[in-house]
């Protein structure tokens, strides 16, 4: 085994390899640094690699890794791209890891660049020879945004493990639900005009309060139809995130947008959802012909549930010491989970670090996170018959 570094060393080589993900091209970075550095150090212990280019995206790769042979065993996920970060609200240069008060500073130390430390230390006295079933090791471009990695991978590959845990910051507590994610554009094609004579133009900031009222009723109407006391917010989310429209005081809107995002509960589907926010514009859509159209932001990102009875909820909770719970953002598992096998999300760090400026990973999770991968990787590919 050479070229191994420590868990200090990777992680400092992982952050200062920046690897953003992001909607606006400016920030948006290739991760094929990140990959490489994972490939030759799992490569190193002996796994065989394979990297795969993700289509319709700026130059992103997805990398999986494989020790031992057979069917089933474990995968080991996560996801190597960051957020953009603003580096005058941090302390410390963001792209390189500090070491104050017992904690590990830098971005992507939590979401989620240091599970991957802590996979290697795991992997680093394996071999392939004491395996009864295979270990992967799997990193995913543009988690942040779209999800196309997953997604991808999803798609081709042919892996079909027995289990998959992604490492997302979880404090350890095992996730077994969240909700899924989707965003919507509504515009508004008014008629501009001066705002002397409003009747021979049409405002399209008028006719997006009549939407407004309509959303509004909308996301009341969810609160009451549906709900789940798993979640901490029970019921599914709108939220009307950002609008735009008109350009003087004097002159009569003629074009507004609205930003809109969804989170859906595990049982509810993409499609209907859309059947509800179809049939709430309706009316107006009837009232106002060609006026208002809405189109898909991003691809929507699926709710998440692993299903009672599993195995590897009960294995999870044994070893972390936590009950499993469910969470509101969504992660990349209802893509891992398409491999057919059982899965969590679990993994080192507080999501409340997560995308924000001074990310850290606490020293105390070392331990924990290394004992726990350990009897992981025991489990379902050393003693698993």
């Amino acid at each position: 085994m050479k070229n191994i570094p420590t868990f200090n060393e990777a992680l400092q080589k992982l952050i200062s390899s920046p690897s953003i993900s992001s909607t606006q091209e400016s920030w948006d970075q290739g991760n094929k640094d990140v990959i490489n550095l994972l490939s030759s150090w799992f490569e190193s212990l002996g796994f065989s690699i394979t990297m795969q280019k993700v289509p319709n995206t700026r130059n992103k790769y997805n990398m999986l890794a494989k020790l031992g042979s057979g069917e089933g065993g474990l995968l080991l996920a996560g996801h190597s791209d960051t957020v953009p970060f603003d580096e005058n609200r941090w302390a410390s240069n963001p792209l390189s890891i500090v070491e104050k008060d017992n904690k590990f500073f830098g971005l992507g130390t939590c979401d989620m660049k240091g599970f991957f430390a802590f996979v290697l230390q795991a992997c680093s006295g394996l071999h392939a020879k004491q395996l009864t079933k295979p270990l992967y090791v799997l990193a995913t471009a543009d988690e942040e945004t779209t999800m196309a990695g997953a997604r991808f991978f999803a798609q081709t590959q042919d892996i079909k493990p027995d289990v998959a845990i992604i490492g997302e910051p979880t404090s350890l507590v095992p996730v077994v639900m969240h909700k899924g994610h989707m965003s919507h554009k509504i515009t508004v094609e008014g008629e501009s005009g001066h705002s002397s004579k409003p009747s021979l133009g049409v405002n399209a900031i008028e006719i997006m309060y009549q939407i407004l009222g309509a959303l509004l009723a909308l996301k009341e109407k969810l609160a009451q139809r549906y709900t789940n006391s798993a979640f901490d917010v029970s019921a599914p989310t709108l939220n009307l995130g950002a609008i735009r429209g008109g350009d003087n005081a004097n002159r009569i809107c003629g074009h507004c947008e609205l930003d809109l995002d969804m989170r859906s509960l595990p049982g509810m589907t993409d499609d209907e959802l859309i059947t509800c926010l179809t049939d709430m514009l309706k009316p107006l859509a009837e009232k106002y012909p060609g006026r208002i159209t809405v189109q898909e932001l991003h691809p929507s990102s699926p709710s998440f549930e692993q299903k009672s009875p599993s195995d590897l909820i009960d294995t999870a909770e044994q070893l972390s010491g936590h009950t499993c719970c469910a969470v509101n953002y969504a992660t990349e598992a209802p893509f891992i989970q398409q491999l057919g096998c059982q899965t969590i999300v679990m993994g080192p760090g507080s999501i409340d670090q997560a995308h924000q400026p001074n990310e850290f990973l606490a020293f105390s999770e070392i331990d924990k996170t290394n004992a726990l991968l350990i009897n992981m990787i025991n489990k379902y590919c050393i003693e698993a018959s």
